[in-house]
Formats: C-alpha cells, structure tokens, sequence
C-alpha cells in the first residue's frame, strides 16, 4: 500500500459515474492561473465543475514564460478549433489567483533564499522575483506582464485576484481587460 492508494479508491468510485467532457471552449470561458499551494483548490473555492476551466498551478501562481507560453498555446487551439464558429471577439480571461500567506513569502528573505538556491540551483535573483509577500501587489504586476506580452491574443481578457487563506474569499484586484 502507497500514500496513492486511497487515493486510487477514490477514483474508482469517480470513474464509476464518469462522463467525460467534450472538446470545446471551457464552459466558463475562463482559465485560471493559480499557486500550488495545497490550501487553495481552485475547483472548490470558485465551484468549478469538471470542464469549466483549465487551472494552471506553479510555485506563487506567477506570471512566468512558461505561464505566457501556456496561455499562447491555449488561445490558439482555441481560434483554430472553435474560431470560425461566428465572430468570437474573445476567446476566454484569465483569472490571475495570488493568495495570502503564500510560502514563497520565505523568498523576500536572503539568508532563506539564499539556501533555496543552493538547494534547487535556481538563481537567487529569480527566487526573489516569485516572493508573494503582498498577493495585491504581485497579482497586479503579473496581469501588467501577461498583458505587455506580445505574444498574448486580442481576443484574451486577464483580470487579477487574491484569496485569502483565513477566510476562503477571494477579491478582485484587478478588473479583466484586454492588451
């Protein structure tokens, strides 16, 4: 028996009345860009359902290249597939997600950084750079990145937004707007 087994019980009793979704635009025409963090479920905090919206989870829920390549990637299947279905003048927003008392906030300090480059070998400046140590102010630069990228469709809102551990709420920071 693995720490995986219940785990795969449980899916045994998921699949039992599985009916799976088909391919088309997220029902909520949103994607979610979110932390890891195992205290924020996107899926339970927000009542998402199964194909309401792609959930993209990274250390911080920071805007990073591969964040940017992702929602590029997304944005074109999305026009290709469903592009000529009528005049789509937006394909889907994506909802920025910080959260409070994120554990990158241990990154803002050097000697705890510094330890965290040695040990993962990333660069103490880009483990600086992923700190949430005020989920306002980093949600707001990092829906200003995606939306400076030239590689970000028109036809994609982004808006940004904080939840909060201690409460389950989460706030709006950033109303949704286009590049």
């Amino acid at each position: 028996m693995t720490k995986m087994t219940p785990l795969l019980e449980r899916n045994e009793q998921f699949a039992s009345g599985y009916t799976p979704a088909g391919l088309g635009l997220p029902a909520t025409q949103l994607i979610i860009v979110t932390c890891l963090d195992h205290r924020i479920d996107p899926a339970l905090a927000l009542g998402l359902q199964l194909g309401d919206a792609p959930v993209i989870r990274n250390v911080g829920g920071r805007v990073t290249q591969a964040v940017i390549d992702d929602i590029n990637f997304l944005a074109f299947l999305a026009e290709q597939l469903f592009g000529g279905q009528g005049a789509l003048d937006s394909l889907f927003e994506v909802a920025v997600v910080h959260h409070t008392q994120c554990g990158t906030g241990f990154l803002a300090d050097p000697g705890f950084r510094r330890q965290a480059a040695a040990a993962t070998g990333r660069p103490e400046a880009e483990l600086e750079a992923v700190a949430v140590t005020d989920p306002h102010a980093t949600v707001t630069a990092d829906v200003e990145r995606l939306l400076a990228s030239p590689l970000l469709s028109p036809k994609v809102s982004v808006s940004g937004h904080v939840y909060d551990i201690a409460t389950g709420r989460v706030t709006t920071a950033v109303d949704a707007r286009h590049p």
